[in-house]
């Protein structure tokens, strides 16, 4: 499910993910009998609502709007980590550079999850073939498109829980600077599930804690 609108932020990516809900909440109440035929006024009116258009065009431009926001937070993740761009941090957050991968291999998965992303974010409404003998000519592939943003939403939050776990290495990289508020929250919430990197280790763990803190709202309100 989308989250609410109410907790969506207040930027440019967030209106498709606002528009997508209130299209599901719409049709979710709508008839799609056709025709539609009104006993009262007598009115006959066909619109063909059936096959699920409105929901199939706002799911693929959520997974579009979905896929740019992880190009961006992918673009952060590299400013952390690559030493021609992280500002006199430790090359890819590990004083053994050169000896040990540190956050390198978090930047190339955030890449792939792009990747993938990407594939995914071509719209599914663009494409369909007639079916049941060429009486059903236009086909919505609205499934479709609600499967592949659901894939997307996870890559969405597998490469945030990176960026997350990555902000809290450089976080304390900078000490004794002191973040502001907000961000000391979720750096402390980072940490209430992920340790520090002191030697490479499989990370694969830490990124599904953050997951699974971003689906259960933890990041959602700060005080």
């Amino acid at each position: 499910m989308l989250p609410a609108p109410a907790s969506l932020p207040d930027f440019p990516r967030a209106a498709p993910l606002r528009r997508a809900r209130g299209i599901v909440e719409t049709e979710s109440g709508s008839a799609t009998d056709n025709p539609l035929v009104f006993s009262e006024s007598g009115d006959v009116l066909s619109g063909g609502n059936f096959h699920g258009a409105p929901l199939a065009l706002a799911f693929d431009y959520a997974a579009i709007a979905l896929t740019d926001l992880i190009s961006i937070t992918e673009r952060r993740i590299d400013r952390l980590v690559n030493p021609d761009a992280n500002e006199d941090l430790p090359p890819f957050l590990t004083r053994q550079a050169g000896t040990s991968s540190g956050f390198m291999m978090l930047q190339v998965t955030a890449v792939a999850l792009l990747s993938e992303a990407k594939i995914l974010a071509h719209p599914a409404s663009v494409d369909n073939v007639p079916t049941d003998g060429g009486k059903e000519d236009h086909v919505s592939m609205g499934m479709t498109a609600a499967t592949k943003l659901r894939s997307i939403v996870d890559l969405a939050e597998a490469v945030t829980a990176i960026e997350l776990i990555t902000a809290a290495e450089a976080l304390d990289y900078r000490k004794p600077l002191m973040p502001g508020r907000g961000v000391k929250q979720a750096y402390e919430i980072v940490r209430r599930h992920v340790n520090q990197l002191t030697n490479d280790r499989t990370m694969s763990g830490d990124i599904e804690k953050i997951s699974r803190a971003i689906r259960d709202g933890e990041f959602d309100t700060f005080n």
